[in-house]
């Protein structure tokens, strides 16, 4: 059996993105996108059960209470955020690495209008996609770029903590759900009284934590949060279906005044290997305000399909870009596309 250190040191050094220990199968790690075995000896439920002990630590009682853990830890000069559950009784771990150092914006693939991103001052920025399209990542360098530009306070709020900042022009508090406060509701009410310029929130998954990034908005700080949606109107009807039919007006009404971007993300396999960012990124206009306000939500593609003067780009146009770019296969592309005719046409 493979010691910790010795899986995410080899993870590392082939470029993979995540380790899966599930018993009865070898450990596998995620290669561009792709599942592969590590070695091929099927890991025994002692295996499992040794791994999520040195994983969990101090904590395993805790995941053999509740049946799930999460932390971040760094293993092998790697920063990993680890998930230990169980499956028909026995412990498996879910291990995503994380880059060592925080990537600088431009090395990206996002769009160029993501940098004036950095220089809000209040308003609600959402970076969307499903799990492991890189939001995290995402943030992080928008963060980073705010922390060595801007005398400011960062006030994070993650479940659990991934990337660690290194403080420079900024003063940066990083706080853990579950350790340093209860939750995200919890912690981003508290926050308002901490004196933030930026509030960082790692999930906007209920009514309460939306509410408050809203309020948090409306007076004066700059929030930073995430959702799991695949385009920037989905994100708009997410975040009004939370509340009560009779409130969706009004959070119509204040999420058109407070939202300033949405940045929706897929990776998606590059010719010859790796991945592509594929970004699409709503830039609020009034006439997306105005959209926004009176719920015609499914027009705002068209409005973002038009925005390219001030930086804006739907998730079709993005695609059909990299394939131009010769970056991306066309039926990769078409595969991921929300209109593949649209891809088709303007990807010759």
């Amino acid at each position: 059996m493979f010691t910790i250190e010795q899986l995410v040191e080899r993870a590392k050094n082939e470029g993979a993105s995540d380790i899966h220990l599930i018993c009865g199968l070898p450990p596998k790690y995620r290669l561009s996108g792709q599942l592969e075995n590590m070695t091929q000896v099927p890991l025994t439920k002692e295996d499992c059960v040794a791994y999520a002990r040195e994983l969990a630590g101090r904590e395993y009682d805790t995941y053999e209470e509740v049946g799930e853990l999460d932390s971040a830890e760094t293993i092998a000069d790697n920063r990993c955020r680890i998930h230990i559950f169980r499956q028909q009784g026995v412990p498996s771990v879910a291990l995503r690495l994380l880059r060592e150092t925080i990537p600088q914006l431009e090395t990206l693939g996002l769009p160029p209008a993501v940098m004036q991103l950095t220089q809000l001052h209040k308003g609600i920025v959402l970076v969307t996609g499903e799990t492991g399209s890189g939001k995290s990542t995402t943030l992080a360098a928008l963060l980073d770029r705010i922390n060595h530009t801007r005398k400011d306070h960062i006030v994070t709020l993650e479940d659990p903590v991934e990337y660690v900042y290194k403080p420079d022009l900024c003063a940066i508090n990083q706080r853990e759900v579950g350790k340093d406060t209860r939750s995200f509701s919890d912690g981003l009410r508290a926050s308002l009284r901490e004196d933030p310029n930026v509030i960082l929130i790692g999930e906007m998954r209920d009514r309460d934590t939306i509410e408050t990034a809203i309020t948090a908005a409306e007076t004066g700080h700059l929030v930073f949060g995430t959702l799991h949606t695949g385009s920037a109107a989905d994100s708009v009807d997410r975040i009004v279906q939370v509340f009560p039919e009779g409130l969706q007006t009004q959070i119509r009404l204040q999420l058109s005044m407070c939202l300033e971007a949405v940045l929706t993300q897929q990776l998606v396999p590059k010719k010859g290997g790796g991945r592509a960012l594929a970004c699409e990124m709503m830039v609020v206009t009034d006439a997306i305000r105005n959209l926004i306000r009176s719920g015609n939500t499914p027009q705002i593609v068209n409005a973002v399909a038009t925005s390219a003067a001030i930086g804006g780009q739907t998730m079709d146009q993005a695609l059909a870009r990299l394939v131009k770019m010769k970056v991306v296969e066309r039926n990769v592309a078409l595969h991921y596309a929300k209109d593949a005719e649209y891809v088709k046409k303007h990807s010759m």
